[in-house]
């Protein structure tokens, strides 16, 4: 949520907003891209969900995971896609002051969760590579439930807080048409410290334990293919690359969200030092609301099972009976 965040000491001699001029059919195009986006990660994300919690072969703890960051996914989509690009194209905010607040508010909720989201994969993976052990017999699907119906409270939890006792959290219509929010320092440093600092430290310390360990794994599979029978090595080495296969996947994941994230929290922290581009704050926005849209598309080129479960769930074969026991596994 920094991304919209001033000082009160902020000023609009701080903001460049100028009018832009488009051709109707630049105009046009613009808007069918912008619901094609849409479209893409609305439908996208509902796929994921489905997909989760159709196949019982899916309910997984990592899967859980994913499923919380579908659905976040799914609402940034359908809930701040559609204003977002409206206010690019007209180049004005259209909705109203009420309407801003509850959109910045809906923003940070959203953009939190899904930080906070991404830490819980980086968790995940950490602890099912790190001690598979006490992963396999004390991690379960309840227990991570547990965990992201606590993520999900937590992030509405601090949203609330952050309005009521922020009580310069006010809209400010700093340029003619623009939608910002107004804060003090105190609470721009919470926030920067919470949704930022914070997690991102944990993901990056996590993710550099798990490269570790994949690679200590991967010269443990190296030795089983010299001293071991065929056999046991088959199973052991099998297993190994499952879960370094996984690691690898949620890392691209977690690669991926961070390269969309880190524009968008640089350019908040460069604002009390650099000329404040009403067109650059649309622009980084975007960009963090984008990764809504490549993770779906990141699902589909690595994970073979979410291929196959889009193929049932457009066939229609999801709603015949005993659907949910096929194995998309295979």
């Amino acid at each position: 949520m920094n991304l919209m965040e001033f000082n009160q000491s902020d000023r609009c001699e701080h903001f460049s907003c100028p009018e832009r001029s488009v051709s109707p059919a630049v105009y046009i195009l613009l808007y069918v891209c912008s619901a094609a986006v849409v479209l893409l990660t609305v439908c996208g994300n509902l796929l994921v969900i489905i997909s989760v919690l159709h196949f019982k072969q899916l309910h997984t703890p990592t899967n859980m995971l994913v499923l919380s960051l579908a659905v976040s996914d799914f609402l940034v989509g359908a809930l701040v896609m559609p204003p977002l690009f409206i206010w690019m194209t007209e180049s004005c905010w259209i909705f109203g002051r009420d309407f801003c607040t509850v959109f910045w508010i809906i923003c940070g909720f959203l953009l939190i969760l899904s930080i906070y989201n991404i830490t819980l994969i980086a968790v995940d993976r950490y602890l099912a590579l790190s001690n598979p052990f006490f992963y396999m017999n004390r991690v379960s699907v309840r227990i991570t439930g547990f965990v992201i119906v606590f993520d999900w409270c937590v992030s509405v939890a601090f949203n609330l807080a952050y309005v009521y006792f922020n009580g310069n959290f006010t809209i400010s219509v700093l340029c003619p048409g623009e939608c910002f929010i107004v804060l003090d320092e105190v609470w721009y440093v919470i926030d920067l410290i919470y949704s930022f600092i914070f997690p991102l430290s944990v993901i990056i310390i996590l993710y550099t334990l798990v490269f570790v360990i994949a690679k200590k794994h991967a010269t443990a599979i190296r030795e089983l293919n010299n001293h071991t029978r065929p056999k046991t090595q088959k199973i052991t080495s099998h297993s190994m690359k499952s879960e370094r296969k996984a690691a690898k996947v949620l890392g691209i994941l977690v690669s991926v969200f961070l390269m969309c994230l880190l524009p968008y929290f640089i350019y908040s922290l460069l604002g009390d030092f650099i000329e404040l581009q009403a067109e650059t704050f649309q622009t980084v926005t975007i960009l963090v609301c984008l990764n809504s849209t490549i993770n779906p598309v990141i699902y589909a080129l690595f994970y073979p099972w979410f291929r196959r479960c889009i193929e049932l769930t457009i066939t229609l074969q999801i709603f015949q009976t005993d659907s949910a026991l096929i194995n998309v596994l295979s």
